[in-house]
């Protein structure tokens, strides 16, 4: 039975056709291949320039080394050699199969899956966010070079996002302080800990994070000049709808702080306990109840009392998807052929955490 690719379960190899007929798909582009041989060339030269004496000999062969080392440089710092796939839905194997050998693990998944352009989407950019905060949190380790590469790439393109649109700049606030300390921890016990690549890029890394967080605290929103209808000229009952909307406490007490009109809303009770109810279950509630000096429940304590203590319901516009019939991970507008005779049954929507767990074995 002829295979095209790995798997026949796969999307197989790239292929392209040219005046000699289908060849397949080269990651490296010519720009990066006339490099190398241009490198080669350079080795060749040398080698062949050569006398019968020792030293030139020894000599030749530092300068073959050197040829190799600056190929291996200019691999590695060419911008289009950072080929990584950009797949909607990958195959999701976690042992052997007659038709394909290893396993995908977590860092693999992470390359092939097309993050960068799903951070352009404002419905999948909360989603890549709370993903890389987990992996900063607990997996970063688990990376292989060229994923951890491909994970500072994305971040750096989020970085820029905000920096321009505006758009979250607490959740990356967030996501860079979590990484930063994850970061000290790693180097601080180099020894103790694996830690893919050089200490020094490590500490590269770390400079450069430490350079975001400085300018996402310079950052000034620019005051929109408006001379119609603005959110103060809204009636109470419509501000007080769109505040019951919210799902995280920090975006309420963030519009609470515009107008006095908005902050007295935002201090409503009831408000708090629904967001409670929302994310909380009420035998939760009785474990860490908070009394103010009337002797009412403070709802707004324990909001913030109980996210510490349990995770809070997440709440996404676009999710990826995972098809328990043919194992397959993807996007949901991905258009991913399903062979089960009714798709819908077998489809489970994975949340950043359960992302992760897939690939723990």
């Amino acid at each position: 039975m002829p295979f095209l690719g790995q798997d026949w379960r796969s999307p197989g190899w790239r292929w392209v056709k040219t005046e000699d007929g289908w060849k397949r798909f080269e990651p490296f582009g010519p720009a990066l291949q006339g490099g190398n041989s241009q490198l080669n060339d350079i080795s060749h030269t040398v080698i062949l320039t050569g006398g019968d004496d020792d030293d030139e000999m020894y000599a030749s062969e530092d300068c073959e080394l050197a040829a190799k080392k600056r190929k291996k440089d200019h691999c590695r710092n060419n911008t289009d050699s950072q080929c990584f796939y950009r797949e909607n839905w990958i195959y999701v194997h976690k042992e052997s199969t007659r038709e394909r050998h290893g396993y995908c693990t977590l860092g693999e998944a992470f390359n092939r899956l097309d993050f960068s352009s799903a951070i352009q989407d404002i419905r999948r950019f909360n989603y890549v966010v709370k993903l890389l905060q987990l992996i900063a949190k607990s997996q970063l380790t688990s990376l292989s070079g060229a994923a951890q590469k491909n994970y500072f790439n994305i971040l750096d393109k989020i970085v820029r996002k905000v920096m321009e649109d505006h758009h979250n700049p607490r959740l990356i606030k967030d996501l860079l302080q979590d990484l930063s300390s994850t970061l000290c921890i790693l180097i601080r016990g180099v020894g103790k800990s694996v830690l893919v690549g050089n200490i020094n890029i490590w500490m590269c890394r770390l400079e450069t994070i430490r350079l975001w967080q400085q300018q996402l605290k310079n950052l000034q929103m620019n005051k929109q000049v408006n001379n119609g209808l603005t959110l103060s000229d809204l009636p109470l009952h419509m501000l007080s709808n769109i505040l019951h909307r919210f799902s995280d406490g920090w975006d309420i007490i963030t519009l609470g702080q515009v107008t006095p009109t908005l902050y007295m809303l935002s201090e409503d009770r009831q408000l708090w306990k629904k967001l409670c109810q929302y994310h909380f279950a009420e035998k939760q509630f009785c474990r860490h109840l908070i009394l103010s000096e009337k002797g009412h429940i403070d709802w707004k304590l324990m909001y913030f009392a109980l996210q510490k203590y349990y995770p809070k319901k997440e709440q996404y516009g676009d999710t990826l998807h995972f098809c328990r019939h043919c194992s397959i991970l993807f996007w949901k507008d991905s258009g991913h052929p399903c062979t089960a005779s009714d798709p819908n049954t077998c489809l489970m929507p994975v949340s950043p955490q359960h992302f992760i767990d897939l690939f723990k074995f």
